[in-house]
């Protein structure tokens, strides 16, 4: 108690640097910001973010429980994706709290139950197949921007239930403009000023086509005559509450789905494949798996991933009132950010946290609060298992076809993009046909 008074409406100690500063430190270097900072401060620090963003970082797994475990009228996870507005749109589940919040959820989570994922196989499988038969062999190439390709396809064919057409084909690319975008043209999220200039502006002019042609499709899925029969996301949200939803909630939350629920899943599959490439042993395991149909190592080696390259840094939660956490009463106003890059890579939680071991998540369950890439509590991905799913599809087409190689022995580290670590060079490897 006497820890706690004496800390008492105080944050944690951390950097002193100016905010501008730390933050472009966090947009361009932040998984060694974090390093620096853990090593230097211990288990609980503060950073200072644009936007007069007091961030308090927590690396223990009883912390992160409380987070979690919090009442979502106290612990706000839409105010602290408050960046995220600008580009996922006021009414997406991510930015929403409260009530709100909870319909959005409500309205989304049928189109993710274990039926939906049983309906979204085949075409999964369909999908990731023809990508995987158009590998190039005998050369290398970069992993990442056919990953990003193929899980977009996923979600908008599989989801949201778009056919071919010239509306899809200008889509594609422009979704991946959204986010195939640097750490710093994500400054224009929170300076809309910045909208007016260079790659602020074209991103700026790039995200109002990608809205002209989703407005396009709502209006004419609205006129469909077979809208309630129709099983993917957009007609069942155009059908939720007997059609009371605005296109510009449709919207929101297509955006959503579209972004994150792509690039995620295709980072994670990238380092997937890099790792296999690098381990041979690992490789033949999970070949065997492909081969056998079975799926459990195949998403075993996707878990490993995400836990070895976690592919965003950290979950933000807003207080709205003084919260005790760690031995602070912290103020209202203040993040908190469980980090999940931190968690993932303690050698008290995870024995020998850099090597990659799927071997890990096969028969047993990690303990709450130390395998967190999808989050936790009230908030947890909605897309998890849609994404475990995806991704074991996407390994056992490849798997079966081909063996994998690393382009050069030394490996590739993460670099920001977006909101995202990514890996640096692509995660290129050298796919050849398997020898039967």
């Amino acid at each position: 108690m006497a820890t706690l008074e004496a800390n008492a409406q105080t944050l944690p100690p951390g950097s002193r640097l100016p905010s501008p500063v730390q933050t472009l430190l966090f947009l361009v270097a932040r998984r060694q910001l974090h390093i620096h900072l853990r090593r230097r401060y211990g288990e609980v620090f503060s950073t200072r973010l644009a936007g007069r963003r007091n961030v308090v970082t927590l690396t223990r797994p009883e912390d992160i429980r409380t987070v979690f475990a919090g009442s979502p009228t106290v612990y706000h996870g839409g105010e602290g994706n408050a960046l995220l507005r600008p580009v996922m749109g006021a009414h997406s589940v991510l930015v929403t709290d409260e009530s709100e919040h909870q319909r959005a959820r409500k309205l989304l989570m049928p189109a993710f139950n274990g039926a939906a994922l049983r309906g979204y196989a085949e075409l999964m499988a369909s999908l990731a197949a023809r990508d995987a038969e158009s590998w190039p062999t005998g050369r290398p190439f970069a992993a990442h921007p056919r990953m990003n390709a193929v899980t977009l396809e996923i979600i908008l064919r599989v989801v949201f239930g778009l056919g071919e057409g010239p509306r899809l084909t200008e889509l594609r690319p422009r979704l991946r403009r959204v986010s195939d975008i640097g750490p710093l043209t994500v400054l224009g999220w929170t300076y809309p000023n910045l909208a007016r200039y260079g790659p602020w502006r074209r991103n700026h002019e790039n995200l109002a086509a990608v809205d002209r042609l989703l407005y396009a499709e709502i209006a004419e899925r609205r006129g469909a005559d077979d809208l309630a029969d129709r099983g993917d996301v957009l007609s069942r949200l155009l059908t939720a509450g007997g059609g009371e939803l605005t296109d510009a909630e449709v919207r929101d939350q297509m955006v959503t789905l579209l972004l994150a629920g792509h690039e995620t899943t295709a980072t994670a599959l990238a380092w997937s494949f890099h790792e296999l490439a690098r381990h041979p042993e690992i490789q033949r395991r999970a070949r065997r798996d492909a081969d056998d149909g079975d799926g459990e190592y195949l998403q075993a080696v996707a878990k490993e991933a995400m836990r070895r390259r976690p592919v965003i840094q950290n979950v933000a939660r807003r207080l709205t009132e003084p919260t005790e956490i760690a031995g602070y009463l912290l103020p209202a106003g203040t993040v908190v950010g469980p980090s999940i890059s931190l968690v993932h890579r303690d050698p008290t939680l995870h024995e020998e946290p850099t090597d990659f071991r799927p071997e890990r998540f096969i028969g047993k369950q990690p303990e709450a609060g130390t395998w967190i890439p999808f989050g936790g509590g009230v908030r947890r991905c909605l897309g998890a298992g849609f994404s475990l799913q995806e991704a074991a599809a996407v390994l056992r087409e490849v798997l079966t076809r081909y063996e994998l190689h690393p382009e050069r022995a030394r490996p590739e580290y993460p670099k920001p993009r977006n909101i995202t670590l990514v890996p640096a060079r692509g995660a290129r490897i050298v796919a050849t046909p398997r020898r039967r």
